[in-house]
């Protein structure tokens, strides 16, 4: 294999929390980064990337926004593979329309699938998709379940959830259509570009954010007593009929054996436990007794729908986190950012 020393990768969403994590990584094993931000201003985005080890001569750093999707051909140009992270906060209150979020989300990918093409350098693009975008439950919309979550299921974009806040549904609806667009490269006749897709389980453990990552805030819910990022949570179990989960650092591991495959293409589930809010609120008890989980926190009995993981375990990844591995590090993500005594003071 090519020296990684000579090989240069572009990250979409540098600075985020999966994005920082994997350009920590990828400097480490040596590549080249091009990483996007949306904003070179941003003193603290930019410390951040710039204070990791070999940054100084591998980390070059590219201003773009998912809303002006063409400002990333800069950042992927001459560059061999491409990881598309970036996509549009999710929050409640984002000033942008539901409508106008789920069209960047898709537009963007398909400018920057372009741009890899034209680019005549990028080989794959791998695109970080959501489990959330996964949904088993049956063609009439019912919840009613497939035996497991695979590749090939896929969640209707019609569909209507009890706890489905809105800014959740409109992020879920986005990923679910642009993931279909970024796979849709597969099939164009004479492309050459190799397309991957990654659904993630809800992501945990540490980070190199000043603060709590929202995947980890809505993993420690029911710890925190928060009840907005507890409706999250039972958004992904009415939805995927289990809670999945996954280490930060299998997640970029996951992403860096993407490229370092001869080839590859398709979609491919990143998930390493798969529980329910009832197993996991039991588990904080049993391990956390410090802490008090009140029972509106602690959910309705139910079997977990199970994970067919096995596509990427196949192609020869392995993952070094269990659930165990994953609730603990984001305890100590959540503990070591705000303080034991403040992170769960909801509940004292």
């Amino acid at each position: 294999m090519e020296k990684q020393a000579t090989r240069k990768v572009c990250v979409t969403g540098g600075a985020g929390y999966l994005g920082s994590w994997l350009v920590k990584k990828l400097l480490d094993k040596g590549y080249t980064v091009h990483a996007t931000l949306r904003n070179l201003e941003d003193k603290t985005k930019v410390g951040l990337l710039k204070s990791l080890p070999g940054a100084d001569s591998k980390l070059v750093l590219f201003q773009a926004d998912i809303y002006n999707p063409d400002e990333f051909k800069h950042a992927i140009q001459g560059c061999e593979f491409v990881f598309h992270m970036a996509t549009p906060q999710q929050t409640p209150g984002s000033t942008q329309t539901s409508q106008e979020m789920i069209e960047a989300v898709v537009s963007g990918v398909r400018s920057i699938a372009e741009s890899c093409i034209q680019s005549a350098t990028v080989k794959r693009l791998i695109y970080t998709a959501t489990s959330l975008a996964a949904s088993p439950i049956t063609k009439d919309g019912k919840l009613d379940f497939k035996s497991n979550i695979n590749e090939l299921c896929w969640t209707p974009v019609d569909i209507t959830l009890t706890h489905g806040l809105d800014y959740i549904m409109t992020y879920t609806i986005s990923k679910t259509l642009a993931e279909k667009e970024a796979l849709s490269y597969n099939d164009k006749p004479n492309c050459k570009l190799e397309v991957v897709s990654l659904p993630l389980g809800l992501v945990g453990g540490e980070t190199l954010l000043s603060y709590v990552p929202l995947s980890v805030q809505v993993m420690l819910s029911q710890l925190i007593g928060n009840s907005e990022t507890f409706k999250a949570l039972q958004f992904q179990q009415q939805l995927l009929g289990s809670i999945l989960m996954v280490h930060i650092d299998d997640v970029c591991d996951a992403h860096i054996f993407c490229i370092e495959k001869p080839s590859m293409r398709g979609r491919f589930f990143c998930a390493a436990a798969n529980s329910t809010i009832t197993e996991i609120a039991t588990y904080f008890r049993l391990n956390y007794p410090q802490y008090q989980i009140t029972e509106e926190f602690m959910g309705e009995e139910m079997e977990a729908i199970s994970c067919d993981r096995s596509k990427l375990v196949k192609m020869g990844f392995e993952y070094k986190y269990d659930m165990k591995n994953i609730l603990d590090d984001g305890v100590k993500c959540g503990s070591r950012l705000l303080g034991a005594d403040h992170v769960f003071m909801i509940n004292q």
